[in-house]
């Protein structure tokens, strides 16, 4: 199984006219990712490589039965694209874009959850279900099925862990990117309940980072798990008040540093390392599964 993605799922995308669309609609197709078309204003009517191309979302979601949307357009244009959406009755978001204004993201963030809709970003990598489904940048060719969760911030560690545990020769159920800015809809621990729940993912990789207080609240749901978790915490040597690569990564104070937010998931009960290549060390990870 998978969590919030799978191969019944199906996906289209919100800007598949554009560069960035059409590049990901065209691996969607040729690694079997369920994409059933795409929304362009004043578009419809065309095809990006043989998928249909529709004028709003309740055209794509009436003609196809749309479930699940990708969003890569301007940032200006987000909110509105999310809101047609999930009032068209879209299901899961991932919201790709970058540099979505903040007041513009609470509100998203907001009606999301008025309306129970999972929402992924903004300045989201996205979600993977290897071999089920991909909306994600992260590239099917290096992805594995198996039987460990991912979830954390940052696309480019994502691709880290990726690679160490395949050294053990051990894969994914689903891989979720939550996304690097101050506000997002999805978080861990809307993530690590979903694992818990997952008869398939026996084991979770936490990637955070400093910033927010997300860890606290991840804290409280991993005491209750019955599966591992091993965690990461970005940033142990950042400076107080200096922002380190995503926009939400900024320590305001003494809580939200990396060393804190470790000691805070170790007391809960996870396996926690210093650094992420540590995670490739760690034989016991497949004993357990």
């Amino acid at each position: 199984m998978a969590i919030i993605i799978n191969e019944q799922s199906k996906i289209i995308i919100q800007g598949i006219t554009g560069n960035i669309g059409q590049s990901f609609a065209k691996r969607m197709l040729y690694y079997n990712t369920p994409i059933v078309g795409g929304v362009t204003p004043g578009k419809g009517g065309q095809k990006v490589f043989n998928l249909p191309v529709f004028n709003t979302v309740e055209d794509a979601v009436k003609k196809t039965n749309a479930d699940c949307s990708f969003i890569s357009v301007r940032p200006t244009f987000v909110k509105q694209a999310v809101f047609e959406a999930i009032d068209a009755g879209i299901k899961v978001i991932v919201i790709y874009s970058e540099g979505v204004p903040l007041h513009d993201s609470l509100e998203m963030v907001h009606y999301a959850k008025l309306h129970q809709v999972i929402l992924l970003g903004p300045n989201s990598a996205g979600i993977v279900s290897p071999e089920k489904a991909n909306m994600s940048d992260i590239h099917d060719s290096i992805l594995k099925p198996g039987n460990i969760g991912i979830v954390s911030r940052s696309g480019t560690l994502t691709y880290e862990v990726i690679e160490m545990l395949k050294q053990q020769n051990l894969g994914t159920s689903t891989i979720v990117c939550l996304g690097g800015d101050p506000v997002v809809g999805l978080q861990h621990y809307d993530v690590l309940e979903k694992f818990e729940e997952d008869p398939d993912t026996k084991a979770i990789v936490y990637v955070g980072e400093i910033g927010g207080n997300d860890e606290v609240f991840s804290a409280e749901i991993i005491k209750e798990m019955s599966k591992p978790v091993y965690s990461f915490i970005a940033g142990l040597h950042a400076p107080e008040g200096k922002r380190m690569g995503h926009a939400g990564a900024i320590i305001e104070n003494e809580s939200e540093t990396a060393k804190e937010k470790q000691k805070i998931l170790a007391a809960a009960g996870t396996n926690s390392v210093h650094l992420l290549s540590d995670l490739a060390e760690i034989k016991f990870l497949s004993e357990n599964i």
